[in-house]
């Protein structure tokens, strides 16, 4: 009982200490943020960060394994409830859709994190990036593929890439949602992606 109780609390500070980073990171940059300053916003004291996590860097880079953690099993979960319903895979692909909205809405500053680190190079994380961005991406490619192997999508379409696609305008179409036309309810920003997806985009010449 005491084991798990401490664990508890822990797992809580962790979480205190993810969403006191995410939020000043976003805001001021990494290099420019201090362990002090994580440590203040999560009401914490700064032993208790390094209690948790080596470093800042340590810290960060356990941050995207978390967040890109929550946006998996967020995606993945959304697909099997398509899939205990006896939905298609194009609506599993559409409910994936939704739960990536869902998931940004909920967290605009860590999404804008992760997009931003996905084009820098020179990170000491960087490779833990590039694993849990492939296992996001690599949900989507299970739907595709069987998708595919159950012929209601076709052969032609290159699994890899076109599950990239999927990932990246949810994140990108989200984003401009958050930045640019806020007035928009998620509802509204599903059903343009819905469309898109299902090629219900051509005009009456068409």
């Amino acid at each position: 009982m005491d084991s798990s109780a401490g664990s508890t609390r822990r797992e809580a500070t962790r979480q205190k200490l993810y969403e006191a980073a995410v939020t000043l990171i976003a805001e001021q940059g990494f290099s420019a943020t201090t362990v002090d300053e994580i440590a203040e916003r999560a009401g914490v004291a700064k032993g208790t960060v390094y209690y948790n996590f080596a470093s800042k860097s340590v810290l960060f880079e356990e941050l995207l394994r978390h967040g890109v953690g929550l946006l998996t099993a967020s995606l993945k979960e959304a697909a099997e409830a398509v899939g205990r319903g006896g939905g298609s895979k194009v609506d599993a692909l559409d409910a994936m859709i939704r739960a990536g909205l869902v998931f940004i809405h909920r967290y605009p500053a860590f999404t804008q994190l992760y997009v931003a680190e996905l084009w820098r190079t020179n990170r000491a994380w960087q490779s833990t990036l590039l694993v849990v961005r492939q296992q996001a991406v690599a949900v989507v490619e299970d739907v595709l593929r069987a998708g595919v192997e159950n012929g209601e999508l076709s052969e032609e379409i290159d699994i890899p890439l076109t599950a990239a696609a999927l990932v990246g305008m949810v994140l990108v179409a989200a984003l401009d949602w958050q930045a640019f036309q806020p007035e928009r309810s998620l509802d509204d920003v599903h059903a343009a992606l819905s469309r898109l997806l299902q090629g219900r985009v051509s005009g009456t010449r068409a």
